[in-house]
């Protein structure tokens, strides 16, 4: 069963407006890129998994009015996140997308990561790490609803049109991490279940290790104290604000 949190509480805002911004990335010494290299190098050697791909990183972010934000961001890639374990570099917040997907009864799903991924145990919200548009193409929040809609297909095999996506809560959280929650329409349990079923059996067939390792339902905050592992830092105060709204 998992412990309870020490972690510095996580912000929620409730925004219903998002406005993005591009931003150059902070200077980076050749020390500290140096150090940085040499961290990522040994992060990958303990999980080959990891890759450095392109990401979205948070360089700000402005509550313009109650529920209204500002967000800059920059390009960079999974190993300018390695900066956290060199002491005195500046880091860079990530920037994150997911979604909050009911069922017809009101329960939410929330997924177990694989080991094929940064944080292999840990549950969480569907969805992932934001990565940048093609040059010359905005990042705003219809793109940020495609990336949430693409993370719902992959990981749960659910088509899901980004349109029907609502911004629902923005969390600053552990590293100052910025997470852009979503919610979609209800769904039968037993089609999120099948769904997710499929996915594992294409990813067993072709010798790959999914992205989530399991899935489950919970009607609220008491649901998630039941499961082994750890946590994301912002899942208990999303569920239970969720819960509370349907009360």
């Amino acid at each position: 069963m998992t412990q309870p949190s020490t972690d510095p509480p996580v912000d929620v805002i409730e925004a219903t407006e998002l406005r993005l911004v591009e931003e150059p990335p902070p200077h980076l010494s050749a020390e500290h890129r140096a150090a940085r290299d040499r961290v990522w190098d040994d992060l990958t050697s303990t999980n080959p998994a990891l890759f450095d791909g392109r990401v979205v990183a948070c360089t700000s972010l402005t509550q313009l009015h109650p529920h209204e934000l500002l967000l800059g961001w920059c390009r960079t890639s999974y190993r300018a996140f390695a900066l956290r374990r060199v002491p005195g570099a500046t880091t860079l917040p990530s920037l994150f997308v997911d979604v909050l997907q009911p069922t017809d009864d009101g329960a939410l799903l929330v997924a177990r990561m694989s080991t094929a991924t940064a944080h292999p145990g840990r549950w969480h919200l569907p969805g992932g790490s934001v990565e940048p548009p093609d040059a010359g193409r905005p990042l705003d929040a219809a793109s940020l609803r495609h990336n949430a809609a693409r993370e719902l297909r992959e990981e749960l095999g659910l088509d899901t049109d980004p349109g029907d996506l609502t911004l629902w809560a923005v969390t600053r959280g552990d590293h100052g991490n910025n997470g852009i929650h979503f919610t979609a329409p209800p769904r039968p349990a037993t089609v999120l279940t099948d769904r997710f079923a499929a996915v594992v059996s294409a990813a067993a067939a072709v010798g790959q290790v999914p992205e989530l390792e399991q899935i489950t339902l919970v009607h609220g905050p008491a649901g998630l104290k039941v499961l082994d592992g750890p946590h994301a830092d912002y899942l208990e105060p999303l569920v239970d604000r969720y819960a509370r709204i349907l009360l």
